[in-house]
């Protein structure tokens, strides 16, 4: 019995702590007392992520970026450095089509002189899509469309003799670009589509 009392008076005192008893410290007499009160029910503030729902926001910023990409004289290479990511998914993000998680917006912002404002924009869940309707007329880009014309058929077709019924992923995927030298001159790009084989599942 001697030995349980303390416990409980302890006990008590923290409770009446807890619910504002005789015990709380008020803010007049002890400000540094009721602070470390409020510290122990601080929640957390969770980031809100916040997405476009259409295109014209990032639209304006990609022009800014590359303006000042184009002013400062700096690679794709050189903004992605310090972010964490490849070069690929920040040139994407920077174009338009991904967000920038906190860390790698702060980084690219402030090597582009970024507002504020603009750096939050660039966290921000983009509306995707770069070519606007039809077939593209960049002849870089149409080149692609070009093979997809010619070897669509033949991806799918081997794609699914190989894996079964389903799709490659775009969003559990990887892509890179190397430049090679070729053996008859010049230069080739090789370029690696490395997605996830998602199956169409039977419901």
């Amino acid at each position: 019995m001697h030995l349980l009392l303390p416990c409980l008076t302890a006990l008590l005192a923290t409770t009446r702590v807890a619910l504002g008893g005789p015990d709380t410290p008020s803010r007049a007499g002890n400000e540094q007392e009721w602070n470390n009160v409020e510290q122990l029910t601080e929640v957390p503030a969770v980031p809100t992520i916040q997405s476009q729902y259409r295109q014209a926001p990032r639209d304006t910023l990609t022009d800014t970026i590359i303006n000042a990409k184009l002013r400062k004289n700096l690679t794709f290479e050189q903004l992605a450095e310090g972010t964490g990511l490849s070069v690929v998914y920040v040139t994407a993000a920077l174009l338009g089509q991904h967000p920038l998680p906190a860390k790698a917006a702060k980084v690219v912002g402030q090597k582009l002189d970024l507002n504020s404002g603009e750096i939050e924009l660039l966290k921000t869940i983009p509306l995707r899509g770069s070519i606007p309707g039809g077939v593209p007329t960049d002849p870089t880009v149409y080149r692609f469309y070009e093979m997809v014309q010619v070897y669509g058929s033949t991806l799918r077709a081997l794609i699914h003799e190989q894996f079964g019924d389903g799709i490659i992923s775009a969003i559990n995927f990887k892509l890179n670009i190397t430049k090679v030298v070729d053996p008859e001159g010049g230069h080739r790009a090789v370029i690696t589509l490395d997605g996830k084989f998602l199956p169409f599942k039977p419901f």
